[in-house]
């Protein structure tokens, strides 16, 4: 492979900037610019020189070797200090050295994935821990980022591998013998189909994680919405006004609410209206409340009828507490009651739906396992059926193996990996 390098670091003025260099040249780029005597895995201080041996700056150098660098090749990593000019004398250096080029978005991580360093759904959770904004976001990054994929998909291959060859060694028996074999064949593809469902089941909740969770505000015209998302953001993100119907769109603010994302939606009034614009802006907020994975519905007063039927993790709750009868509870925008409980009823219905395991968190990882859960479940049939074909069975649960595989990139995603490594820095 070229030895390649990049800025690992953020562009632009900071304290310290790592330039990272990877490839078998890795080693000579950082004894051409720091002099000889560099020892893997041990920093040293140098003055990195440039080919006329004029002082580029100063920094630490640390080495990696093969198998034991984030990329699985030689690595030279360059910590020198974070001004532009610096970095790019530095950089310009290395570009002029034979065999070095810059890399690609992506391409460091890249070959981490082709040295079998990284799994695939490692990757795409490491592009994740970069974009994380929130605590959950984070903790879910790193769970999967060490190999929660990896160890469950590893766990069913065995099974569906040893029912595999007790079917395929049956083959070769007489009828009545394959018989000894089905009860554990069965048991094996009746696990993994179960834990499937299981990991399915969760995936809403960790894709929301990824996304983020969406809070609809409902409720009658000048019921309080938008100063309710105003001071729920803690900006004028929506322009407030006692006349009816002001919100015409659905406004959103994203937050951090208890380390979860969360986008708030305010929409428009619900009420019957002639005018057209406000039909369509009614039509939207409709069509995103039923989407909306929590709704909070503002009553005009206490005992209103709520201006849609509630869902079990709607949270109900009078509008315009500051003018409404004393003891109605309730909250407002203006004085800010209510506030903190309405955030805190809101992250505990937020908790109740994170599943504390799982990987799936991409439409990717759900088409893989539904293929591989289709196979298993005409494998199952199969082998249930007394006339069943063992062969088809076998190649059923060959399928299973191969769509699971591909999960974790073993085989066949190659096509795949261009729109992944699409969102990755250089340096990374």
């Amino acid at each position: 492979m070229d030895t390649i390098y990049a800025l690992a670091t953020a562009r632009g003025r900071a304290g310290v900037a790592v330039i990272r260099v990877s490839g078998p040249a890795a080693w000579d780029a950082a004894t051409t610019l720091a002099g000889t005597g560099l020892m893997p895995r041990v920093p040293s201080l140098r003055k990195l020189r440039g080919a006329c041996g004029s002082v580029l700056d100063t920094g630490l150098v640390l080495l990696f070797e093969d198998g034991a660098s984030f990329t699985g090749e030689r690595v030279a990593e360059l910590m020198i200090h974070g001004s532009p000019a610096g970095v790019a004398a530095v950089e310009g250096e290395l570009g002029r050295m034979p065999g070095l080029r810059h890399a690609e978005a992506g391409e460091f991580t890249r070959r981490a994935l082709a040295d079998g360093r990284l799994d695939l759904v490692q990757v795409e959770a490491l592009a994740d821990l970069v974009d994380s904004d929130t605590e959950f976001q984070r903790k879910q990054a790193i769970r999967l980022l060490e190999g929660a994929a990896g160890k469950t998909i590893g766990q069913w291959r065995g099974k569906l591998v040893r029912a595999l060859a007790l079917l395929e060694a049956g083959i070769d028996f007489a009828e009545e013998q394959l018989g000894d074999f089905m009860g554990e064949i069965s048991a094996n593809l009746e696990q993994v189909i179960r834990e499937i469902d299981t990991e399915l089941d969760g995936m809403r909740a960790r894709e929301r994680i990824r996304s983020g969770f969406e809070v609809a505000i409902l409720g009658p015209v000048n019921a309080g919405k938008s100063t309710l998302l105003n001071a729920l953001a803690g900006r004028e993100a929506a322009i407030t006004s006692h006349i009816a119907g002001t919100t015409r769109d659905v406004i959103e603010v994203q937050m951090d609410l208890g380390g979860f994302p969360v986008t708030l939606l305010d929409t428009a009034g619900l009420r019957d209206s002639d005018d057209e614009i406000e039909q369509i802006g009614i039509a939207r907020a409709r069509q995103r409340a039923d989407d909306a994975d929590i709704r909070v519905i503002l009553l005009e007063h206490r005992g209103a009828d709520p201006a849609v039927p509630p869902r079990a993790d709607d949270i109900v709750i009078v509008g315009k507490a500051d003018i409404q009868a004393a003891g109605s509870g309730g909250v407002s925008g203006v004085t800010g009651q209510g506030i903190d409980l309405l955030l805190q009823r809101l992250e505990d219905r937020l908790q109740e739906r994170v599943t504390p395991d799982g990987f799936a968190v991409r439409a990717r990882h759900e088409q893989g396992l539904r293929a591989a859960r289709d196979r298993l479940e005409k494998a199952f049939g199969c082998v249930q059926d007394v006339d069943g074909m063992v062969e088809l069975a076998a190649a059923d649960i060959s399928a299973a193996v191969h769509a699971l595989d591909s999960l974790i990139g073993k085989v066949d995603v190659e096509d795949l990996l261009d729109d992944i490594f699409a969102s990755f820095c250089i340096g990374k």
